[in-house]
């Protein structure tokens, strides 16, 4: 049985492997902490340094640091060096897709 939804098919059965599956719930994971969510919010305009980030949530540039390690780690943002300084950015237009499909879903209205 196949269900069918907007240009997605489901198989009624999942026949994913394990591996894949553990995979994509890692991803959501990651989605899963409000401070990384506001650093990806931060990225979605531009590249930005650790330090702007900061500055711009009211946080430190270690706590910054750390979430962005853990945000690279994990495929979600790129970094690029320019002298001493550190420029990150969304790693590409999947990152900022999946973020507003999450948020279109949580603000849409249960009928």
């Amino acid at each position: 049985m196949l269900v069918k939804n907007n240009n997605h098919v489901c198989k009624a059965k999942l026949s994913l492997p394990e591996e894949t599956l553990y995979d994509l719930a890692d991803l959501f994971k990651v989605f899963g902490d409000s401070t990384r969510l506001r650093i990806l919010c931060a990225l979605f305009e531009n590249e930005r340094c650790v330090q702007h980030i900061a500055d711009e949530l009211h946080m430190t540039h270690s706590a910054i640091s750390h979430q962005l390690r853990f945000l690279k780690q994990n495929k979600l943002v790129k970094a690029r060096r320019f002298g001493k300084t550190v420029f990150y950015s969304m790693a590409d237009e999947h990152v900022q897709r999946i973020f507003n499909q999450g948020l279109e879903h949580v603000q849409e209205e249960i009928k």
